[in-house]
């Protein structure tokens, strides 16, 4: 089976400028996919249920925020303005917590192609789902969305064999994610050990921050996401508990401002 984590920043990059985040992940052709920043419009484009459709598969998405989504023609030379650290991007807009920095407003009034919808998580699987649980983690106190994790009970039809899909995107180290990590670790924990579990998704925090946070979990596939042109750190990760073999993983860049993760592995019986 191919497992693979994306975080797909909604198909924009930071200008709005429409990215290949939606095709390429058609392409990769995962049997499982864990996708941060999944968009779901309003009025459409609803990446959800078209990725379930053109995969042929099933899944569950959680929103974490409200937004607005920029469909921009012009922009720089980089992914996003260079100022987006301090002055806020132009691509997609939060503002059910925390105001909009001025910057934002000003290009925002000068959109015309503004999308209001839902931001979030989401699994979509080709295994079938047997059931699925969303645990709410809340929203830090410098977050402007919430976070949630997603655990999903599944089976591989061609051997009958049961395993959990465990789905996350994290906060920053700097604003506070080791308290939502010590929530999920006590979630995790509460699943048998005799079951498989796969967890991935954006960590936002480099491997040796995951290896503290989640002590006795097999990194499945080691490799640079972040930024996704000239990758020098990898805050996305595929984790493993339990017989899994790896027979193959990479990180592709396939038009977000992360590269795509991805593992091709089978679960020993």
């Amino acid at each position: 089976m191919r497992i693979a984590t994306f975080n797909m920043h909604a198909g924009v990059d930071g200008w709005g400028r429409p990215t290949q985040a939606f095709e390429g992940l058609i392409g990769l052709d995962p049997d499982i996919a864990i996708l941060p920043e999944t968009w779901r419009g309003d009025a459409g484009p609803d990446f959800y249920t078209e990725l379930c459709h053109r995969l042929g598969a099933q899944g569950e998405f959680v929103q974490l925020a409200r937004a607005e989504r920029v469909h921009a023609e012009g922009g720089g030379a980089f992914w996003q303005p260079l100022s987006a650290h301090l002055m806020g991007e132009q691509g997609l807009y939060f503002s059910e917590h925390r105001p909009l920095k001025p910057a934002q407003l000003t290009k925002r009034g000068k959109s015309t192609t503004l999308e209001v919808g839902s931001w979030g998580l989401s699994v979509i699987s080709k295994f079938p789902i047997r059931s699925s649980e969303t645990f709410q983690l809340g929203r830090l106190r410098r977050e402007k969305v919430q976070r949630a994790l997603i655990i999903a009970h599944l089976t591989d039809p061609s051997t009958g064999s049961d395993f959990v899909v465990a789905a996350i995107h994290g906060a920053h180290i700097s604003h506070g994610s080791y308290r939502l990590y010590r929530t999920v670790r006590e979630h995790l924990a509460t699943l048998p050990l005799s079951t498989p579990v796969l967890f991935g998704g954006d960590f936002n925090a480099w491997r040796p921050w995951v290896r503290f946070f989640f002590p006795g979990w097999s990194h499945l596939a080691k490799h640079r996401t972040w930024p996704a042109r000239f990758p020098h750190s990898q805050i996305d990760h595929l984790l493993g508990r339990g017989p899994w073999m790896v027979q193959e993983s990479g990180a592709t860049n396939l038009g977000s401002d992360h590269r795509a993760l991805y593992c091709d592995l089978t679960l020993q019986s």
